[in-house]
């Protein structure tokens, strides 16, 4: 059973239609972000089944970035940002992945010891390609996958069959 305070944190979610193009329902968090108590109740439960277990969070960006600084801070532990690819200054390692409409790629730098134990975090999880890919960058940079963790779940898009098991605050 959900908390008082995740209940009102989905509450907050709006869903706009054919944004960023027609037959896309995109979910924007933006007013969940400037909710403080929303915040902090999403930052808890997007760690809970992984606390003590992992050195660092990494944030996909641009919204996991957000989601990731919050869980951080929750957890105690630091934050890495996942790039789009050509955002870094020095990318150690990139991979590129499919798309709905295209292809992309996302970079991350070495900046960790190898064997860090991160907890993977982004915003939604849709088709599951761009965790797949955070998963394999953080594993060609010699990190360890703790867990994966996201704030929403578009299931009818069944990403979880692509990316693998995945921690889910909310469906939709």
């Amino acid at each position: 059973m959900p908390s008082e305070a995740l209940t009102r944190a989905q509450s907050l979610i709006a869903t706009i239609p054919d944004f960023p193009e027609p037959g896309i329902l995109f979910r924007d968090i933006s007013p969940l972000l400037a909710d403080a108590a929303a915040l902090a109740a999403v930052a808890d439960a997007l760690v809970a089944p992984f606390r003590g277990a992992f050195d660092v969070v990494a944030g996909v960006e641009a919204r996991g970035f957000l989601l990731a600084g919050a869980t951080a801070i929750s957890a105690e532990v630091g934050m890495v940002p996942i790039r789009k690819a050509g955002k870094l200054p020095r990318p150690a390692a990139a991979v590129e992945y499919d798309l709905e409409y295209g292809r992309a790629a996302i970079e991350m730098a070495a900046d960790l010891p190898a064997g860090t134990r991160v907890l993977l975090l982004d915003d939604v999880l849709a088709t599951g390609g761009t965790l797949r890919a955070a998963k394999h960058l953080l594993g060609d940079l010699g990190y360890r996958v703790a867990g994966t963790s996201v704030l929403m779940e578009l299931t009818d898009l069944d990403g979880r069959t692509v990316c693998g098991d995945v921690h889910t605050v909310f469906r939709a």
